[in-house]
């Protein structure tokens, strides 16, 4: 099939170079031409395990390509995703759907035959309405369905999510776009991967609905961390013991200094808008954005205390700078808010991340980098660990404790255990245990 894909951020990437590898004939589109002549040299913008060989394989073949060119690209493809940016708006937290809007009105004025206009962005329940409403009075003699179809990947693991996915959410009630979506969909019928068409807006409220109660299972367990903490108890035997119970499962389950990312902190408060909107206020989700919010200060408490009460003039190393291992994102990510915390403390920071330090250097341009994790413990008074990266997990723990100044760590991802590193004389600290 010929399929374009409108905007080549993580979303469209990822899923045009799938699309792709399915045998389907796909065109990338983005606004940004530096963008789109890195990627016709090869180079990818953002940090995916495995999507620069799947990208380049393709290109090979001929079935991906990537342009500027949006009125050509869209003529004749048979399915036309829109992948843009839905950030929140400033001012009141809402998703900003401008360039949804005009991707609608671009795409409108292109379209030749019948054309399944697919929203792939996370978007508020009734965009869609929209988005065909935007398309119609701009092309009322336009042949075309809008359709709903929310992305499931997880950064890191984008690919098999994408070529093995729990499910595939297709919001539209007209038979001849199901028809379409069923056979883009069509090589994942052998991984059995359920179909599962919905009317448009339970689409849209399906992907928001998904991420605002993974953000309360991650929020649960970081108050139920701290509780343990002060009664004694061990948060990660907690955890273990309530996921063995089905209702509950074990993922999302793991106490840490909060959620981050591009998706989770957006689309729970773009839900919380939409639900005081119209009156159904979600009072749960409200509670679950509060308390994210200040964890992650929190997480800077903790690091002081650790530190004798002060880190005025101290140097901290931080491991790990990305909201989570095996992406470059910092969008929201926890090491943000925990690092200028420490900075306004007077810490002086020095930082070292196996992706993101080109992403954080921008944000964060008062800290030192160092070009590996011993350099970065060099002469440190603490170590704290904010992202899980696998490398992190089997440092050299005497040659950490000899960089140290002090033997100080903070674990902020319980990746290492309290017994093991007292008994090596670490003052070690972690999530949940007092």
């Amino acid at each position: 099939m010929r399929v374009t894909m409108i905007g080549s951020g993580y979303v469209g990437l990822v899923s045009g170079a799938c699309f792709a590898d399915f045998g389907h004939e796909v065109i990338c589109v983005d606004l940004d031409a530096g963008k789109i002549a890195a990627l016709n040299r090869g180079e990818i913008p953002i940090f995916e395990p495995g999507l620069d060989e799947l990208v380049a394989s393709n290109v090979r073949a001929g079935r991906l390509s990537f342009t500027t060119e949006l009125a050509a690209s869209v003529r004749h493809a048979e399915a036309v995703f829109i992948a843009v940016g839905t950030p929140s708006r400033r001012g009141d937290g809402h998703a900003d759907l401008s360039y949804v809007h005009q991707a609608a009105r671009d795409v409108a004025a292109a379209i030749g035959g019948f054309t399944v206009v697919v929203t792939k962005s996370t978007v508020p329940v009734g965009t869609g309405d929209e988005v065909e409403r935007i398309m119609r009075e701009a092309r009322p003699d336009g042949d075309f369905a809008v359709v709903s179809n929310p992305e499931f990947l997880r950064e890191g693991a984008a690919i098999a999510d994408f070529k093995r996915p729990d499910r595939i959410v297709i919001g539209t009630e007209d038979p001849r776009a199901r028809k379409v979506m069923e056979e883009l969909y069509r090589p994942l019928y052998l991984n059995a991967a359920p179909l599962l068409f919905t009317a448009r807006r339970t689409s849209e409220l399906i992907k928001y609905a998904a991420n605002a109660y993974l953000a309360t299972k991650i929020t649960f367990i970081n108050e139920i961390a701290d509780l343990c903490e002060q009664v004694g108890a061990n948060v990660q035997e907690v955890a273990r013991g309530i996921g063995l119970d089905n209702r509950i499962g074990g993922k999302f389950l793991h106490a840490g200094p909060g959620y981050g990312g591009s998706c989770f902190p957006k689309d729970t408060l773009a839900l919380m808008k939409t639900a005081q909107d119209m009156a159904s206020p979600l009072r749960i989700v409200e509670t679950v954005v509060a308390v994210n919010d200040q964890r992650k200060r929190a997480m800077a408490r903790k690091v002081v205390a650790a530190c004798g009460g002060s880190v005025r003039g101290k140097r901290i190393a931080v491991l790990g700078l990305a909201f989570k291992p095996n992406t470059d994102d910092m969008r929201e990510a926890p090491s943000l808010a925990i690092i200028t915390a420490l900075t306004d403390a007077g810490a002086q920071i020095v930082a070292y991340d196996p992706e993101s330090m080109d992403s954080a250097r921008p944000l964060l341009p008062e800290i030192a980098y160092a070009p590996d994790a011993y350099a970065c413990l060099e002469g440190a008074d603490a170590l704290v660990i904010v992202t899980e990266w696998n490398a992190f997990r089997a440092l050299d723990l005497d040659r950490v404790k000899a960089a140290l100044k002090r033997p100080v760590v903070i674990d902020l991802r319980n990746i290492y255990r309290s017994s093991e590193m007292r008994q090596r004389g670490f003052e070690y600290l972690n999530i949940g245990n007092a």
